[in-house]
């Protein structure tokens, strides 16, 4: 049992798949994933955004593919793309036998929609053979008519219905090398669908709100449903699903997993939402701040606080806080300790010099 087992997130152990050099599920990192909006052919501005997404933190990326030149183009896109790249497919098996052939790593597909076991077992031996995984990817929006004929409407047991005659079809063809999805744009759809899922098959599970909007209730919506079911030991990958830049999707996948301590990378900030007690400019420090240390990637914690009244005891449990102090004159905690005085006019400075020093200290430990 840890110090603080209130923290503690008892993950479920599921099988473990390889997406190229990414692992995915059992006990390795939940990774974070996007995908690009630029048309697959126009192949440098589909690279150049890949490598963006990239440097936000993404571990994969995926990569729509609705025609034959768009499967070529990955091609070239997977030679300069720093991730693995998954393709998406969604109804022609020879689409996703070019992409195995051209370098994805994953084939998002629904091996129901893909045609006769001919094909499905054509699509499968070029995704073994070119050592490429697959994801079952089950939305509410696109479920198979007999089932939606059975259930009536879009509900758990359909989707988990869909997903368990998917895994069949892999099962039957001696494929195991995958994950699986069961999306909705319906927050208690999907979480109850992962759930069930969760408690009947030992694969690897991706999770996602699909089609949740734009930033701000796409990103209420995906932090509800994701953080519920991250609390509950489910999940193995996520995709933020915002009709905003993709870079916004790994921000918030990140901080995400950042908040239930699942994964962490870069600065961590807390800081309050300021008053008439603060005795700096909290917003815009904390703004400047995040712009600042944004190239952070070690796991630091800090404590932003204009006051004295929570600010000694959030500063004792971030690795550098700050605490607003009367006549410009704010408190610097190191490791939660007092360490100087720090006037507002160099509070910044101040803060990105001793957030640097920090990590130079942690990496020359490790």
């Amino acid at each position: 049992m840890s110090l603080r087992p209130f923290r503690d997130i008892n993950r479920k152990k599921t099988k473990v798949i390889n997406v190229g050099n990414v692992k995915i599920g059992g006990d390795n990192p939940i990774s974070v994933q996007s995908m690009t909006n630029t048309l697959t052919t126009d192949v440098k501005a589909t690279i150049k955004q890949i490598n963006d997404i990239c440097e936000e933190g993404a571990d994969l990326v995926r990569v729509s593919c609705p025609d034959k030149d768009s499967t070529f183009a990955l091609k070239e896109i997977t030679k300069h793309a720093q991730v693995p790249i998954i393709a998406d497919i969604h109804f022609h098996y020879k689409r996703a036998i070019e992409a195995a052939e051209n370098g994805a790593k994953c084939l998002r597909i629904n091996p129901g929609n893909i045609g006769d076991k001919l094909k499905i077992h054509e699509v499968l031996s070029a995704a073994k053979n070119n050592n490429c995984s697959i994801r079952i990817g089950v939305n509410a929006g696109s479920l198979e008519k007999d089932i939606l004929e059975k259930y009536k409407e879009p509900c758990p047991e359909a989707l988990v219905d869909s997903a368990l005659r998917n895994i069949k079809i892999l099962e039957d063809q001696d494929f195991f090398n995958f994950k699986i999805s069961v999306k909705s744009s319906d927050v208690f759809l999907s979480v109850a669908s992962y759930r069930q899922l969760s408690k009947k098959c030992n694969y690897p599970l991706h999770l996602g709100i699909t089609e949740a909007g734009s930033f701000i209730p796409g990103s209420i919506k995906s932090s509800i449903g994701l953080g519920t079911l991250l609390l509950e030991g489910i999940g193995d990958t996520i995709r933020i699903s915002l009709s905003d830049d993709p870079i916004k999707e790994i921000k918030i996948g990140n901080e995400v997993l950042k908040s239930l301590n699942l994964r962490n990378r870069g600065v961590k900030i807390i800081s309050c939402p300021s008053c008439a007690r603060q005795a700096f400019p909290v917003i815009d420090t904390v703004k400047i701040l995040e712009e600042k240390l944004s190239h952070i990637k070690t796991p630091i914690t800090l404590s932003i606080i204009g006051c004295v009244v929570n600010g000694p005891g959030e500063a004792a449990m971030t690795d550098i806080g700050i605490t607003g102090g009367g006549k410009g004159n704010n408190m610097l905690y190191l490791s939660g300790i007092q360490k100087e005085k720090v006037l507002t006019k160099d509070l910044i400075s101040k803060v990105v010099n001793q957030v640097e020093e920090k990590v130079k200290e942690i990496q020359n430990n490790n």
